[in-house]
């Protein structure tokens, strides 16, 4: 199990390597790379464009909130091994912001578990998302959408 909370960007290459090497009981790795999008979709049609992702969090809350996510899913599935890179600060359209990896014997739990701790970061970890846009700097609200998402995995267990 491993977490970190950092303001520089990572080698997703390197990072899957380091997680796999010398674990011969990894049959399946999933893996979420997430990205600063150039486009914001608001109420259904109007798109906005964004200059730039600004994240912030609270060191040491952030990262135990996320080890307790991390070890939630290890009860849930039968995994061998998973990683959490997350960034803050502020971030360019393209450059990526978090890399999720889960593995396990079975390809099947590590889709799930990777799409559970996906799930529950965007809606459980303390980050506070502000967009640069063209009409101004503004606050990111959570998105019904991820709430659902989220919501699902509380009916269910691997």
């Amino acid at each position: 199990m491993s977490v970190r909370v950092q303001e520089s960007d990572f080698d997703v290459g390197a990072e899957l390597d380091q997680l796999t090497r010398d674990n011969r009981r990894i049959g399946g790795l999933a893996v979420f790379v997430g990205l600063v999008r150039e486009l914001h979709v608001r109420e259904g049609l109007h798109r906005e464009r964004i200059d730039s992702l600004t994240l912030e969090h609270y060191p040491g809350m952030t990262e135990k909130a996320l080890e307790d996510i991390e070890a939630e899913a290890h009860r849930r599935w039968p995994l061998e091994a998973t990683l959490i890179v997350h960034r803050y600060g502020r971030m360019e359209a393209g450059e990526r912001i978090v890399l999720v990896a889960v593995g396990s014997p079975h390809r099947e739990a590590a889709f799930e578990a990777c799409e559970f701790l996906v799930d529950w970061l965007k809606t459980k970890a303390p980050f506070w998302k502000l967009e640069e846009t063209p009409a101004g700097d503004k606050w990111v609200d959570a998105h019904e959408g991820d709430d659902a998402a989220a919501a699902r995995w509380e009916q269910k267990s691997g």
